[in-house]
């Protein structure tokens, strides 16, 4: 039972880490950038629906909903303003960049009054009910974490395989420059991707926010979900989901059976073992360059 209730803990935390990856490997498809901003994008969605909730007196779910549209227009606008003009430049001065916003992001929200230097409680529905199944503890919002990511990789995975913006999306990844001869606006899409990648981030901010509380420094955790990303293949948006799974259950196992520090140290363990074994991730493709 034990077992069990590590195993279900793990699965939840792996889906946080999941949906963040999810940002990461987005991005990187779309553009060949490592974006190391979607935690501190994670930040602003479960700030954005904190203020909703708290300042404006908004439901949960409408208040969801507008930090989720909230963050699309923020990621698109962050493309079009700071990411675009860069592009073409030495991928070490991008990661630079992405980095110094994720930093700005969290300095600026420190700023606000009141509500950047403290630790705030996001309201849910489902906050801290539970349900028993014999000697099983079943925590809502684990179940509400994983019911969420399941349900938004299958809309993901739908618009993916059968409309035509998933089509353009897929195809601007393989090859912009054949993309943009046959007609697919490539640079429209860039800014689409990173919308979407800020609104999954601002998903997995807000289910995490019932668990870890909202506060300027939750955006940390993007880190661990940066394993998660080259665990699963940092091509593959299914790797990051399996990638987030397999981090969050070493973790929680770690955590409990091994002595204090190895939990922290667990998800980069397993990087390193993946990149000995496999370099490519679980699901990666095989690139290779003649030279």
């Amino acid at each position: 039972m034990q077992i069990l209730q590590l195993l279900l803990s793990g699965i939840a935390q792996g889906c946080i880490y999941g949906l963040i990856a999810l940002g990461f490997v987005l991005i990187y498809k779309a553009t060949e950038t490592v974006s190391f901003a979607q935690g501190e994008l994670m930040m602003l969605g479960a700030f954005a629906a904190f203020a909703g909730m708290s300042l404006f007196g908004l439901p949960f779910w409408f208040a969801a909903l507008l930090a989720v549209a909230a963050m699309v227009a923020f990621g698109v606008l962050l493309e079009l303003v700071v990411i675009r003009p860069i592009l073409g430049q030495p991928q070490f001065s991008i990661v630079m960049l992405t980095i110094g916003i994720g930093y700005v992001a969290r300095g600026l929200v420190t700023m606000i009054p009141g509500i950047g230097t403290e630790t705030h409680t996001l309201p849910v529905p489902y906050k801290d009910q539970i349900w028993k199944f014999g000697e099983l503890v079943v925590n809502l919002e684990q179940l509400a974490i994983i019911a969420a990511t399941a349900v938004l990789c299958g809309l993901l995975f739908a618009m993916f395989r059968y409309s035509k913006l998933g089509i353009a999306m897929q195809a601007s990844s393989q090859n912009q420059l054949a993309a943009y001869y046959m007609g697919i606006p490539v640079k429209r899409l860039n800014g689409l991707v990173w919308g979407l990648a800020a609104a999954v981030a601002a998903i997995a901010g807000m289910l995490l926010a019932p668990i870890t509380f909202v506060h300027a420094n939750m955006g940390f955790i993007g880190l661990k979900a940066f394993p998660a990303a080259v665990v699963g293949g940092f091509g593959s948006l299914p790797g990051a989901i399996v990638g987030g799974l397999v981090i969050g259950i070493v973790e929680s196992f770690a955590g409990f059976y091994l002595p204090d520090g190895f939990k922290d140290t667990a998800p980069y363990i397993v990087v390193l073992v993946m990149l000995m074994v496999k370099p490519n991730g679980l699901f990666g493709e095989k690139l290779r360059k003649k030279v």
